[in-house]
């Protein structure tokens, strides 16, 4: 049967007849699909929903199609037209989850951000506070002469007998005694080689050397202001008559050793004589016992001894060990009564050479923390000249432990002296 453009196929179903001929029964409309250029198709290419008979009878195509209708689109598939993908909202639910985990790292980068600032910006403005506190000055400038750098590393740390910041009532309690200017009550280097154990050194202040702009005399003169002195001059004294490059300078006076000491709670030391010295206000027994600030001071400054100033320098030498080993002591650090008032009266009494920071007294700190070996350089003659009793070193073996110096090397044990 004919028909136009916008009819459905009409199907036949037929049975066979008596006659064997063939019956028409039904007739069926199927959609026909059509073409992109026919004027009355729907978007998809379909005809409209198709016939609803009476007769309730669908052919499987129609099922078919009905079925793609109720999935959204062809063949159960949906994402638009002929796109092929299915539309379940999980594309915009992945941007969700995406963004969530987004912001959820984030929070824990900004997070870990503020803690490391709350753990690290008061250290780090303490430490600045505290290197402020340092006072300066010019002890290591170049020279013509001056030895290179070398292995290892030297500080040259001197106590001076400077009564600043000493009240009236302080050099009376401590018996120090008024002078105007400062002169040197302890010279000793602390050099620590490329390897091996750190040696604290003794410098004897009889010591006789060459002194730049004044001559052959005690090198406790050339730390003399009055003669001209000061700390640069004693710096180039000793670089001059040893050879050894100094890289730190360290000095403290009276006031700030006794604060120092009585910051870290005293330290513990062990003379094995009774000792009385109303000069220097010291009198303490004999065996192990605590000392305060007053009484150290008393301690490393008496000369009431048999070897007087050759005792008195080993003295010094085992008190500040002992000072240095007290204040690095994890029960001083972990202390805020005992670390703060440290660092506070440290940095305020400490002078530094101008290149020198408080990371240098850390690692100063840090060399002699498990008791380095103490010696004295090694002492030849004691001969009297014109500027009074001197000490002459003995060449053979001073030339020897000041070569290993020059060298980053350790120290031989047998030209180390008590």
């Amino acid at each position: 049967m004919a028909h136009g453009p916008n009819d459905a196929d009409r199907t036949g179903v037929f049975r066979r007849g008596d006659d064997g001929g063939y019956d028409e029964i039904e007739k069926l409309y199927r959609p026909t699909r059509r073409t992109s250029s026919d004027p009355g198709g729907d978007r998809d290419g379909r005809r409209g929903r198709g016939d609803e008979d009476g007769d309730g009878v669908r052919t499987a195509e129609r099922s078919a199609a009905e079925g793609r209708r109720a999935t959204g689109g062809r063949g159960g598939r949906s994402g638009g037209h002929g796109s092929g993908r299915v539309y379940d909202g999980s594309g915009r639910q992945r941007r969700e989850r995406e963004r969530r985990r987004r912001a959820w790292r984030n929070g824990i980068v900004v997070t870990l951000v503020v803690l490391l600032l709350v753990l690290i910006a008061p250290p780090v403005a303490l430490y600045f506070w505290a290197d402020g506190r340092l006072d300066r000055v010019d002890a290591l400038p170049d020279y013509e002469g001056r030895p290179e750098e070398q292995p290892g590393t030297t500080f040259m740390i001197v106590g001076s007998d400077s009564r600043e910041g000493l009240s009236d009532d302080d050099m009376q309690n401590l018996r120090t005694g008024r002078a105007e200017g400062k002169r040197t009550d302890t010279i000793m280097v602390l050099y620590v080689p490329e390897d091996g154990k750190p040696t604290i050194l003794s410098v004897p202040r009889d010591s006789y050397v060459d002194i730049p702009e004044i001559g052959e005399n005690k090198i406790n003169a050339a730390f003399a202001e009055d003669l001209g002195g000061g700390p640069s001059t004693l710096v180039q004294s000793f670089e001059q008559a040893s050879g050894v490059h100094i890289d730190h300078y360290v000095e403290i006076g009276f006031a700030g050793f006794v604060d120092i000491v009585d910051a870290v709670g005293g330290v513990e030391m062990c003379p094995k004589e009774p000792m009385e010295d109303p000069k220097a206000g010291l009198d303490i027994e004999a065996g192990c016992q605590e000392m305060d600030g007053a009484t150290a001071l008393g301690y490393v400054r008496t000369r009431a001894s048999a070897r007087a100033d050759l005792d008195r320098i080993q003295r010094q030498r085992e008190f500040f060990s002992a000072l240095i080993s007290k204040a690095t002591d994890t029960s001083t650090l972990i202390n805020p009564f005992r670390s703060v008032p440290l660092v506070s009266e440290g940095t305020e009494t400490f002078d530094v050479d101008e290149d020198d920071h408080l990371i240098d007294l850390a690692q100063m700190a840090l060399a002699m923390r498990d008791k380095p070996t103490t010696s004295s350089i090694p002492v030849g003659s004691t001969p009297t000249l014109a500027v009074g009793s001197v000490v002459l070193w003995d060449e053979e073996a001073s030339g020897r432990m000041f070569s290993a110096m020059q060298n980053g090397e350790e120290i031989p044990e047998d030209v180390l002296r008590d």
